[in-house]
């Protein structure tokens, strides 16, 4: 029986979606952007690259194929010149906003059709009902921060005054978020997730999608850090999802990464935590050696988007995709004859924009096995055709939505 994995590549965008105007995100361009900033020097960085932008792996599964249906214009270090190896394609996300659950939901094929709550950009933002609700359960002495900030400024401007008064640091972004961060020791990593547990039904009854547990540690201004022990509290998905539908037809499912957080652990099956695209990358070979036939396996790299996308990083962007890129065929060494691989992307991060958020953008879709000649997906209207040509691949329901029509090669469509 075949097997399925998907590898989210987090806020890997390849162009501006149709409606990025409306979030201010017309002419953002991330993998387009760091290709041209790489081939003009602005991608080099001592020690690690240099030059135009090195992807051969990704490029002749079809991602210039990709950038090029979706923008018309192919990207600097780029190509398309030969025939890919896999179905490529470009996704255009459904649902409204542009953060992390969205994206993820729809891939496996649940468009979120609501609003998400937001925090207004005022210093305070939170309600002051919300705020005085959760010092009361959590039983803090107040907090600190009460805006809109970029986390590692924030935690260098404020680490110290939460060190002296034991208030937590709270901040939001233009994503559906709320997050708490804390010092790892002096605050307790355990104490500060139960903080979190307090906060995530609070901010759910705002419609707000995530509470996150920003830890770090260090001594001073100087040298705080945010560390590995990140976590992610979501509202969980309203309807079943690519992965409970794999699970409850007695599928093995590996979640990779922060799946687990983001799919609020509904359906997430065996969860696989590392730090860092490396150890990522490590596990989810571990995992597809263990698959069981028939399973589907889930991974995030989330440094595209946390380490380099928000903190407007090129050059680190441009190597972290080079290093994916280089560990790609040892990934793809080890598929079996059915196989399915899928890699996209969720938004979009462009490290050239304005801002530290993640930007509007379609996704690239690139379909490859060992049994499926490449060929031109086109684009997508919505990311759920992923999930759909997953559950065909691997004879389950249907999934809420997408359609797996011309995503796999026509010996392969009832």
């Amino acid at each position: 029986m075949p097997r399925a994995i998907i590898l989210v590549l987090d806020s890997v965008g390849i162009g501006s979606a149709p409606d990025a105007a409306a979030y201010g995100d017309a002419g953002s361009n991330t993998i387009g952007h760091i290709a041209e900033g790489c081939a003009n020097g602005a991608g080099n960085l001592a020690g690690e690259r240099e030059g135009p932008i090195a992807l051969p792996n990704l490029d002749a599964l079809g991602l210039g194929h990709a950038c090029a249906t979706a923008t018309g214009v192919c990207p600097p270090g780029l190509s398309i010149s030969r025939k890919p190896r896999a179905r490529y394609g470009v996704g255009i996300e459904r649902s409204k906003g542009k953060d992390t659950p969205s994206g993820h939901w729809e891939i496996a094929g649940v468009p979120v059709p609501f609003d998400w709550g937001y925090f207004p950009r005022t210093s305070p933002c939170f309600p002051p009902e919300l705020v005085a609700e959760l010092c009361k359960r959590a039983e803090l002495p107040g907090i600190l921060g009460d805006c809109h900030a970029s986390g590692t400024a924030i935690i260098a401007e404020l680490g110290e005054e939460h060190m002296r008064t034991g208030k937590p640091i709270c901040y939001t972004s233009a994503d559906s978020v709320f997050q708490i961060a804390a010092h790892e020791v002096g605050f307790g990593l355990e104490r500060l997730y139960r903080v979190c547990e307090v906060a995530q039904p609070l901010t759910e009854a705002l419609g707000i999608g995530r509470v996150i547990a920003r830890p770090f540690i260090g001594s001073s201004r100087h040298n705080f850090e945010r560390t590995a022990n990140r976590r992610d509290y979501a509202v969980k998905p309203p309807v079943p999802t690519l992965l409970d539908i794999a699970t409850g037809e007695q599928r093995e499912v590996i979640s990779v990464g922060k799946i687990g957080d983001i799919f609020a652990h509904s359906g997430t099956g065996r969860i696989l935590k590392a730090s860092g695209n490396t150890a990522l990358f490590d596990r989810t070979l571990e995992g597809l050696d263990t698959l069981a036939d028939g399973g589907l396996l889930f991974t995030n790299f989330v440094d595209f988007d946390t380490v380099y996308g928000h903190r407007r990083d090129l050059p680190g962007y441009a190597a972290a995709l080079e290093a994916f890129d280089r560990r790609l065929p040892e990934l793809i060494g080890r598929l079996k004859t059915g196989d399915l691989l899928i890699i996209t992307a969720d938004h979009g991060c462009d490290p050239t924009w304005r801002g530290t958020d993640h930007t509007r953008e379609v996704t690239p879709i690139l379909l490859y096995s060992h049994d499926i000649a490449g060929g031109n997906l086109g684009r997508r209207d919505t990311f759920a055709d992923i999930a759909a040509a997953i559950s065909h691949h691997l004879d389950l329901p249907k999934p809420n939505a997408g359609k797996p029509a011309g995503m796999l090669a026509p010996d392969h469509l009832q």
